[in-house]
């Protein structure tokens, strides 16, 4: 797993179920994989021990650590809680 980037919370965000991460305005998080496909609002990343996804939008980049850029296709099977 590459890690693409660092960015910093620009609004709270609660996920709707289990495969999302939740954080806090401010909050430091880490992008691991950019979505492409039916989900290409989501990105997926960290927020201290937790991982999941999380909107975009709601992320302000300001560190990039790798160029590549590493897109994952993306079907329905991938968003399954358990």
């Amino acid at each position: 797993t590459v890690l693409m980037c660092r960015g910093k919370a620009m609004q709270d965000f609660k996920g709707p179920d289990c495969r999302f991460v939740n954080f806090k305005k401010g909050e430091a998080v880490y992008v691991y994989y950019k979505l492409i496909g039916k989900s290409t609002e989501l990105w997926a990343g960290s927020v201290g021990r937790d991982f999941g996804y999380f909107p975009k939008d709601l992320l302000e980049i300001n560190h990039n650590y790798s160029n590549e850029e590493l897109e994952l296709p993306t079907d329905e099977t991938d968003f399954v809680c358990f």
